[in-house]
């Protein structure tokens, strides 16, 4: 039977870690929390409701990402956020074509199931992140053949053999860009699900658009040749 990880990239989430605990844990053969070095109580949170911690030895998303992929058990991971905005009852339907053999990494897709951060109140945030997400995934898709259409989501499932085989390097968010690119040049598959993303529940992202927009498209050239 096939088992599945489930990891939770974190920092500064005690507002929001323990929720997220209590709804992946029934999907969950095993369950890691990847810290980056939190200040506030968001280990403690984790530690009380019995989930094994690591701390990220770098600095940044990416690194939390590798860390995760390195020290889970089992080959299915799933890779849920920590703000409470992915839908954890999605992740059946997300690992389901990695188990049927008709996947090597699944993405749960906003623009298949909606978001609430497309709101033109946070022109900012919410609108220009996803134009940028589309031109990305307009560029990719051109370029590999591809048909997809959310790139840039963190909540999804890959098979660890495979996602070893990547040699991710990214540091930062653009990881789950490349985790794409290279997936689409090695000539693994790569599904979608629909799946809704609602507005973080408490605190603040971690993601300023302005500040790390330069990175995605950088990275769509180091991995484009």
């Amino acid at each position: 039977m096939d088992k599945i990880t489930i990891v939770i990239p974190t920092k500064n989430e005690e507002g929001n870690i323990e929720k997220v605990i209590k709804e992946v844990k029934k999907y969950a053969d095993e369950l890691l929390m990847i810290d980056g070095h939190s200040k506030d109580k968001t280990r403690e949170i984790a530690i009380k409701n019995k989930v094994k911690v690591i701390l990220d030895p770098g600095k940044g998303k990416g690194s939390g990402i590798r860390t995760g992929i390195k020290h889970a058990k089992h080959n299915i991971i799933v890779f849920i956020d920590a703000d409470l905005s992915h839908e954890p009852t999605d992740i059946p339907k997300l690992v389901k074509p990695i188990i049927d053999g008709k996947a090597h990494m699944v993405i749960a897709s906003r623009r298949r199931g909606g978001s609430d951060d497309l709101d033109m109140n946070k022109f900012r945030d919410g609108f220009l992140r996803q134009l940028g997400n589309d031109l990305l995934t307009l560029i990719i898709n051109k370029r590999w053949n591809a048909n997809l259409t959310d790139i840039e989501n963190g909540f999804r499932a890959i098979r660890k053999d495979i996602a070893l085989k990547l040699n991710l390097n990214a540091k930062d968010f653009d990881i789950e860009q490349e985790m794409v690119q290279k997936c689409l040049k090695k000539g693994f598959i790569i599904k979608e699900v629909p799946s809704h993303e609602y507005a973080r529940a408490a605190g603040k992202s971690k993601l300023g658009t302005l500040k790390a927009a330069y990175k995605f498209p950088l990275r769509l050239l180091k991995d484009f040749f």
